[in-house]
């Protein structure tokens, strides 16, 4: 099965502030290798444009747009003969595209919600990237949030299909390397107002109570109000080639939440299967459903408290250190490749695709109009 798959995304040019861009990298590499023809279509923003840090992919296409009426003038035949469309959250114009993509595609039609605690807690608010009309217009709803999400998106808001697409590693990148130790604890994530109080808690509070020691914050967006104990270093921007690196130079890295994502559960990072890759152990805060991604305790450190994250810092043995490295290294090879995810990707297309044959099927065909009739 070699499908031709157009994705329109919020940006898979530029990491910065970006937490898409090396999800949509790893799938789209691995389906890519799969034998896939997948082109992603992007708008040119000035935002992403000034920071773009993608290498030209050799086997698939990016093609940047200017406008929405760039969407049925210069890929319209694109988007009509595809056998699959995604469209993601956070799209530019994103209500109209759907509603054009899903009027013209004659391949299926899905959409990738990287966002999805976000997008269910705001839906009935009114967003800019879906509403809860175009919802059962899809063929299939990909989602970022696991567990029981999945079941209820086809429950309250009719989707046809839902199920649930994590986040991924590419473990072509994400490896461990060797470098020297420079911090403690690290995090590597773009400001988020409601993720702050976690950081704060977690980082910053440890670091103040463990002044010997040193921690290290990257990502951009933070205010300048942000008051950063002495021992924290700051690091506006990193490139992906440069995370396993950076990973590599903590002796633990931390997986901060958003709030919708704590409250809905089951909705796992992209940096936390990144750094699980890298072989750094992980901190996490708690929320409902971790303990089906990593098991806690062997895979995985969860923390309440700043003292949590001290004892963890200052008492654990080297030995069980790396073990839960190597445990949580070991369960996304196992389990949460971008491989494994392109893999479900083609399965979900195979049972969207068998669920509009069947409803096919049943609709009534209409009796042929005798002369008379005319």
């Amino acid at each position: 099965m070699n499908l031709t798959i157009v994705v329109i995304g919020l940006s898979v040019t530029s990491s910065w502030g970006n937490g898409h861009a090396t999800t949509y990298r790893a799938l789209i590499e691995a389906l890519a290798r799969r034998g896939h023809h997948v082109t992603f279509l992007e708008r040119d923003v000035p935002w992403y444009r000034d920071h773009r840090d993608l290498a030209k992919p050799s086997a698939w296409t990016v093609e940047l747009y200017q406008s929405l009426k760039d969407i049925p003038l210069r890929f319209g035949k694109m988007i009509r003969d595809a056998d699959l469309v995604i469209i993601g959250s956070y799209v530019p114009d994103g209500i109209a595209i759907s509603e054009w993509v899903t009027t013209h595609a004659r391949g299926l039609t899905a959409f990738y919600d990287i966002d999805t605690p976000v997008t269910l807690a705001k839906l009935d608010q009114g967003l800019d990237y879906l509403s809860a009309a175009m919802i059962p217009r899809f063929d299939l709803y990909l989602s970022f949030a696991g567990g029981p999400v999945p079941d209820m998106i086809e429950e309250n808001y009719g989707s046809p299909l839902a199920r649930v697409l994590y986040c991924s590693a590419d473990t072509d990148i994400y490896a461990p390397q060797r470098a020297e130790t420079k911090w403690a604890l690290g995090y590597l994530g773009t400001y988020s107002e409601d993720r702050q109080p976690v950081l704060e808690q977690l980082l910053l509070s440890p670091a103040h109570t463990l002044s010997s020691e040193q921690f290290v914050v990257a990502g951009a967006q933070y205010p300048e109000n942000v008051a950063w104990p002495a021992n924290v270093a700051r690091i506006e921007h990193l490139t992906p080639k440069h995370h396993p690196t950076f990973y590599a130079e903590q002796r633990f890295t931390l997986n901060a939440t958003r709030s919708d994502m704590r409250a809905l559960g089951f909705s796992p990072s992209v940096r936390l299967f990144e750094a699980a890759a890298c072989g750094t152990p992980v901190i996490s805060d708690r929320w409902p459903g971790i303990e089906t991604v990593f098991e806690p305790s062997r895979e995985i450190l969860l923390a309440s408290t700043p003292r949590d994250v001290i004892e963890i810092l200052r008492d654990m043995p080297e030995d069980r250190r790396r073990s839960i490295a190597d445990n949580a290294r070991r369960r996304v090879i196992a389990d949460h490749t971008s491989d494994h995810r392109a893999r479900q990707l083609e399965t979900y297309y195979a049972e969207a695709s068998d669920r509009r044959r069947r409803r096919t099927a049943r609709l009534p065909t209409s009796r042929p109009l005798q002369v008379a009739e005319i």
